[in-house]
């Protein structure tokens, strides 16, 4: 390409964009151009993307090799910016819903979910065991009401399996920080909660962690940092923390995450790379690595994550687990680190969609009065033992973007999907969702742009000289974005939401594979440095990227594994606030894919018998 002449994109009205399967709108693959860099060759790369003539050149030749400024700088859009992703609430009349007093607390809330659960918690359809489960929130309420264990050995017990999962051979590198007196002191006052009848909620008692990117005071809050928590002390809970410690969970420390949330791997040089429970040499993904392995690991029920990029539902795919994020402005994002404020969305992982659904009465609710959002949704709940009478589900499907994955997870997602649709009679429809590259563009320019506005008033040269080389470089390139490029996204933004409007005009919901790929080898010499692998970065990312830059809910499930064993995950974006269609077809989709789940190699039973 010419140096300082490169072409331009002119889009079309965002109205005039046919959306129909027979649309002749071209379907481009991710355009990555970067090699994975490892060890010594990534601190000669930040070397030179650090000096100042070299590194200016070097990002400008960066950019335009990976089509940002043919797409996104020099593209000519006629849409207007859009610069969060609000949606007015519509009552969407969603089949076997509740609805809910507005007033209710989470204890409340959390019980009113239950109250929705089929009265078998392994109903499966085709009547088979499953050979392996995690304990669920509603297995462990029901182990200490029966007094078969306590809290307090459910502590213990789980203190000592993480000091297990520490040491060698294993590893796993699942916390930042965990304090075995806070845990026990908070085992011992459910305990006795316990022993006088009066538990708070189903919740009393069970562990749940939370990722290192939320305030759970005393903890610090480090963003997988070695400083962020010395600038900005964590003080109190944050809202959603808050509203768990009301129904009583153990708060049983931060989990690890790439360092910033500024990677998919999950490999931290601080804190070490949090490894995959189904193979240990693989990476569990990222930014919420720790919370998905935990889960997976059998260590918690659920944890909470968070998910700008991808990073609750990516993980949640790789290790196996459910992934739930919901709609922007759903959960109050106070007390969450503010890196990426207009995509970023506090999401839950648990071992199945009842226990994210558990979680999610908890934490969900109305905002605060300073949050700056005016939206006053109203709260419906699904029942979920009446998932067989929902009808005329349709979900849509974007047959090349569905298929742009490695072969065993198509395959595996296909075969998944026809399952869904013979057993309830639902319907696909064939879409076509363009310029879906350019979406993932205009969110990355939009999270690095907020991300480097967020620490700009931290990040001085010494900080900059404690991040982990990987995260250097990620720093590096979000602040060459220009308020232009900023811009341009925002139309973006405006753009895909009028395509998504129409799509959902059509169907239920949007159905595809939650990564491109399965979790890949961690190599030895990134445990100090981290990695560079943008073109695995792009595949694990590639259908997540609508749920944050356009604040919908998604959530993942998981359907089946690879011929390595790794785990697949299906994912379904629904409409803004239908949180209760897609619990209800991620509960259908569950049913169909339990029998078949498969035990982790490493594994925690922290309910076992003695």
């Amino acid at each position: 390409m010419g140096l300082f002449k490169t072409k331009r994109v002119v889009y079309r009205p965002a109205e005039d964009v046919d959306l129909s399967p027979s649309s002749s709108e071209f379907y481009l693959q991710a355009n990555v151009k970067a090699p994975r860099m490892t060890g010594f060759f990534v601190k000669i790369f930040v070397w030179f993307l650090e000096s100042r003539i070299v590194g200016t050149l070097l990002l400008y030749i960066l950019k335009g090799n990976n089509l940002i400024h043919k797409l996104i700088t020099n593209a000519e859009l006629e849409e207007a910016p859009v610069y969060a992703p609000l949606h007015p609430f519509e009552d969407l009349k969603e089949q076997e819903v509740n609805c809910l007093d507005p007033d209710l607390s989470p204890p409340e809330q959390v019980q009113h979910a239950v109250n929705c659960l089929p009265s078998s918690s392994r109903k499966l359809l085709n009547g088979k065991k499953p050979s392996f489960h995690r304990w669920t929130i509603m297995d462990y309420s029901r182990a200490y009401s029966s007094g078969d264990i306590t809290p307090l050995v459910v502590a213990e017990r789980f203190i000592d399996s993480v000091h297990e999962s520490c040491k060698p051979p294993l590893q796993m590198a699942f916390f930042i920080n965990y304090n075995a007196e806070d845990i026990i002191r908070q085992a011992k006052e459910s305990t006795l909660r316990y022993e006088r009848g009066e538990p708070i909620s189903v919740l009393d008692g069970v562990p749940v962690a939370i990722k290192d990117e939320i305030d759970c005071y005393p903890y610090p809050t480090t963003g997988g940092t070695k400083w962020l928590h010395k600038v900005r002390p964590c003080t109190k809970d944050a809202c959603c923390v808050n509203r768990l410690r009301l129904c009583g969970a153990i708060l049983v420390g931060k989990t690890n995450m790439h360092e910033l949330g500024a990677g998919t791997s999950g490999i931290n040089p601080h804190y070490g790379a949090t490894r995959n429970p189904y193979d240990t040499g693989k990476i569990s993904g990222g930014s919420s690595s720790g919370s998905a392995a935990v889960v997976s690991a059998g260590l918690c029920p659920v944890a909470l994550g968070v998910d700008g990029g991808g990073s609750v539902r990516m993980p949640a795919a790789l290790c196996g687990v459910v992934g739930l994020k919901p709609t922007f402005g759903r959960v109050p994002h106070s007390g969450v680190l503010p890196l990426n404020w207009t995509v970023g969305m506090v999401g839950i992982l648990s071992g199945t969609i009842e226990d994210a659904f558990i979680v999610y009465a908890a934490i969900s609710g109305q905002l605060p009065s300073h949050q700056p959002i005016n939206i006053l949704p109203k709260s419906y709940f699904p029942v979920l033992s009446s998932t067989s009478s929902i009808s005329n589900i349709k979900l849509a499907k974007y047959g090349e973007w569905f298929n742009d994955s490695s072969d065993d997870i198509r395959t595996c997602c296909s075969q998944a999907l026809v399952k869904l649709q013979d057993h309830f009679g639902w319907k696909t429809v064939e879409v076509t969702i363009p310029e879906i590259e350019v979406m993932r563009l205009a969110h990355y320019i939009t999270i690095g742009s907020e991300c480097t506005t967020s620490l700009d008033s931290h990040l001085d040269e010494m900080n900059f000289a404690e991040l982990g080389w990987d995260a250097r470089v990620a720093v590096s390139i979000y602040g060459s974005f220009s308020s232009m490029e900023y811009i341009k996204a925002q139309k973006i933004r405006n753009r895909q939401m009028q395509f998504h409007r129409k799509i959902f005009a059509e169907a239920d919901v949007i159905v595809s594979p939650t990564t491109g790929v399965t979790a890949y080898p961690i190599q030895d010499d990134a445990l100090k440095t981290g990695e560079l692998d943008y073109i695995n970065g792009a595949a694990l990312v590639r259908y997540s990227i609508s749920g944050n830059f356009l604040g919908l809910p998604a959530v993942t499930v998981p359907v089946g594994y690879d011929k390595l064993g790794l785990p697949i995950g299906l994912q379904f974006i629904g409409r803004p606030w239908s949180e209760p269609t897609l619990i209800h077809i991620a509960y259908a989709m569950q049913a169909i894919c339990t029998s078949d789940h498969k035990k982790p190699q490493v594994f925690f039973d922290l309910l076992k018998k003695d």
